[in-house]
């Protein structure tokens, strides 16, 4: 197979140029690929178009956000009208109530909504608006889950460089899905204020979550009058128009969102019970007035043109079967990708729920990883990150992008000629790493 080097001699040269700019001449650590990164122009539906005219399937989506694939004609429609009327009118508009009353209609937990630029500040006003509300400090969460890289949640147990050990004692880090570890901390302890958790497990389902264990968080959260948060970040929107919540039936007392809910545009938002964001509300003392108790500003909330794309696609996704197509579309790609694994004789492996898809390197099955055969710190994180690069950089010499996990996900876009393009690309990738 031809080398990735020997495709993209234009990312090379940009590459150059970057490196005098940017900390390993990279703005995002998820776009880090030796000996260089991909560098595109372009992208419509399923795919993308590299400086030098490569095209490539495209799995990344925008890192999550594009469940309608690149440049849908109704969500670039919406932007260039809204770009019309203005960027940013430093003033509340009716385009950010009817994003909300969308938001409402579809994700059941969604009792009010506050708009943020991202989701890793929606997890931090969540965590914030938790503590406020019960008056307590600790927040539990799960080792290996994601939540942004703000200090309350980045790294392990321990913190890590630049952070303050102070910050990292607000948390208490359980096993991944550990519900009897979460029980006993519950029971101890009266000092948690919420459960923070990816409700399809970290990743998007690279540690599998299942509903059973969603369930029995939400009666132990209730029993100790404790916050369930669920961070549908990457979730929401994409496995069901309501998110995990509503496809498992399963209601938390927050909700963090973003990436679909903007259309591929900066936006995110913190989506709850409406008493639990009484401390953003201005009050009255006799003849005072007083300010919020948790005061929360941000320049590109609810930001005009994000809220366009985000109205366009929600009411995409309301009215039509594009999430069932992307999730149908999926699990076609994962059957077709183990089916090259078995017939290759390959240790590896492809699961993964919904629309999402994970190559497993490790020498286990699906059922093996469903079957919690498999440590939680061999799914995430456990190929070395060499293999992950070698795999990656393959797969783009083949014509496909995938995430850096390595896996993908899928959009409504994608279809059968992803799909067989999909598996070319495997099968030349296992003959050259695996």
């Amino acid at each position: 197979m031809s080398s990735y080097s020997d495709r993209t001699p234009g990312s090379a040269r940009l590459f150059s140029r970057a490196k005098a700019c940017f900390p390993d001449g990279i703005t995002h650590v998820g776009r880090y690929l030796e000996p260089y990164p991909l560098f595109v122009s372009h992208a419509k539906g399923p795919r993308k178009w590299d400086v030098d005219g490569n095209e490539y399937v495209d799995y990344f989506g925008g890192h999550g956000a594009l469940l309608l694939g690149h440049c849908h004609p109704e969500v670039n429609a919406a932007v260039a009208r809204q770009v019309e009327r203005g960027a940013h009118f430093g003033a509340s508009h009716e385009l950010e109530v009817e994003w909300a009353e969308l938001i409402r209609e579809m994700v059941p937990s969604a009792g009010k909504v506050r708009f943020t630029s991202s989701g890793t500040e929606a997890t931090h006003l969540a965590m914030r608006l938790a503590r406020a509300y019960t008056g307590k400090p600790k927040v539990v969460r799960f080792l290996s889950h994601f939540h942004g890289w703000h200090d309350h949640v980045a790294f392990g147990e321990q913190g890590g460089p630049g952070i303050l050990p102070g910050i990292t004692e607000g948390a208490i880090l359980c096993r991944p899905h550990d519900v009897e570890q979460v029980r006993e901390v519950c029971a101890s302890r009266s000092d948690v204020a919420a459960i923070i958790l990816e409700p399809t497990g970290a990743t998007f389902g690279q540690v599998p979550c299942s509903g059973d264990v969603l369930r029995q968080l939400r009666e132990i959260a209730t029993a100790a009058g404790v916050l369930l948060i669920f961070d549908e970040v990457i979730s929401g929107f994409r496995v069901s128009p309501g998110g995990a919540q509503a496809h498992y039936g399963v209601t938390p007392d927050m909700t963090t969102l973003a990436k679909i809910l903007a259309g591929g545009y900066p936006g995110a938002a913190v989506a709850g019970r409406a008493d639990v964001f009484e401390p953003l509300n201005y009050r009255g003392e006799g003849e005072s007035l007083l300010g919020p108790r948790v005061p929360h500003q941000g320049t590109f909330n609810a930001s005009p043109v994000s809220a366009a794309a985000g109205i366009a696609t929600l009411r995409i996704l309301r009215d039509t079967d594009a999430v069932e197509k992307a999730n149908r579309t999926a699990e076609t790609i994962r059957a077709a990708l183990n089916e090259v694994c078995r017939r290759k004789g390959s240790p590896w492996c492809v699961y993964g729920e919904f629309s999402a898809f994970h190559i497993f390197t490790g020498g286990a099955t699906p059922e093996d990883i469903y079957a919690g055969k498999v440590p939680y710190t061999a799914l995430k994180g456990g190929t070395p990150l060499a293999l992950t690069q070698r795999i990656r950089s393959g797969f783009l010499a083949e014509g496909v992008d995938l995430t850096g996990w390595p896996g993908g996900l899928v959009s409504s876009a994608h279809g059968e000629a992803e799909v067989e393009a999909t598996v070319k690309a495997l099968e030349a990738v296992i003959d050259a790493v695996g």
